[in-house]
């Protein structure tokens, strides 16, 4: 059996990076598809592609090719002036939405995004009415009021005290969620699919009766797609599932395949709650990010990546589903949560599979995060599968 290590920061003394993530296990070096290498040459299989971020695997040609031929024409002007990139993002951001016509505003990640999402429901609720509600073991960023929106208690009391304007109640519960509702409250704003929280999957009908709450009580529906949206679920947006249409989306992770960029859209008549000064960012949807996306979502168009997604999906539930050790598994298309049996700590599992080169996340104390770039194919998941069986027996 050859073991895979590549400890980083050991041999170096002081690390100068921030403890906010622990010591890295590894330093990759180089990507290709669904593979990594470290210093020293070894290959690893991918199952996280950058926590659901490279969905066409690492180094895709199209889009190294579009941001190198960026970088020698325009990278920079500011939001005060239009970009043919950043047009070309947010049309096609429309298009994909499928439902009423909206705009959009592009910002550097999730957290941003989300960010603009909370700001848009003050503004169109006006004063007073300013209330998120959100879900139990949801997350929406680490910024100071997307860490209130987040509802995990054990991430906020060492940044206490947060923003004001946040509540969250239980998931999947469409009678607490109309209890929690008063006059103070502008919008509702949940993961379609919890992705940090454990890969939860809502019962059927829940996201067609939030919306029909919103609608009753005058509220927004807002949908965090940062990990679920661009194909990642079997669907362009994992609301698609459930044919529902929201007020606001933001998303990040696909939309540069590696590049920094998040949007947020909104229908077009939510998104006039924003006047000139309401909002704004230096760097958010800058040419050179831009044009990653709009290599990203042509090549996605291309390939019917939601379609590969589904496909890909269900064969690596199944595989899952078959392997000793596995409880079971929750998700759609290639977002996937993997209960371990026996409450077998994913911590454990995910250091082990290091060790054997297949990277892996976790999602939860006993769960692993499975979320593969999308191309993957069924020779490399066998493979994949392969090495966690043999994880799993170890």
């Amino acid at each position: 059996m050859t073991t895979h290590t590549d400890a980083v920061g050991a041999e170096a003394g002081h690390c100068p990076l921030m403890p906010t993530y622990g010591a890295p296990p590894v330093m990759f070096v180089r990507g290709q598809g669904c593979w990594l290498w470290d210093r020293q040459g070894t290959r690893y299989l991918d199952f996280l592609s950058g926590i659901a971020v490279c969905s066409l695997g690492h180094a895709h040609p199209r889009v190294a090719d579009a941001v190198a031929e960026q970088a020698r024409t325009l990278c920079h002007v500011s939001n005060l002036y239009a970009t043919e990139p950043q047009m070309h993002v947010a049309r096609t951001i429309d298009h994909l939405m499928g439902g009423a016509p909206g705009q959009v505003f592009f910002a550097n990640s999730g957290a941003e995004a989300n960010e603009c999402a909370i700001k848009l429901a003050r503004k169109w609720g006006g004063r007073g009415r300013h209330t998120v509600l959100s879900a139990g073991r949801s997350f929406h960023g680490r910024t100071l009021a997307t860490l209130h929106a987040t509802g995990q208690a054990e991430k906020h009391e060492a940044f206490q005290p947060l923003p004001e304007g946040f509540r969250h109640v239980p998931w999947d519960d469409i009678a607490e969620l109309e209890r929690a509702v008063d006059e103070t409250t502008a919008a509702v704003l949940l993961e379609p699919i919890q992705g940090e929280g454990g890969i939860n999957v809502p019962s059927d009908g829940y996201l067609r009766a939030v919306r029909e709450l919103c609608d009753d009580r005058g509220l927004l529906f807002m949908l965090d797609e940062v990990q679920t949206g661009l194909a990642r679920t079997g669907r362009w947006f994992a609301h698609h599932h459930d044919g529902v249409e929201p007020d606001v989306v933001t998303m990040a992770k696909a939309l540069g395949n590696g590049m920094p960029i998040g949007a947020c859209w909104a229908r077009t008549e939510v998104a006039a709650a924003f006047q000139p000064g309401d909002h704004a960012t230096t760097f958010g949807g800058q040419p050179l990010a831009a044009s990653a996306a709009n290599a990203t979502l042509e090549v996605m168009q291309e390939l019917d990546l939601p379609a590969q997604a589904a496909g890909a999906g269900a064969t690596m539930t199944a595989a899952l589903e078959a392997l000793d050790g596995v409880a079971g598994v929750r998700g759609r298309g290639l977002l996937l949560g993997v209960e371990l049996a026996g409450g077998r700590p994913a911590g454990e599992v995910v250091s082990a599979a290091m060790a054997q080169g297949l990277v892996l996340g976790t999602a939860g104390a006993t769960s692993l995060r499975i979320a593969p770039p999308l191309i993957i194919d069924d020779d490399e998941i066998a493979h994949g599968v392969a090495v966690l069986d043999r994880v799993l027996k170890s």
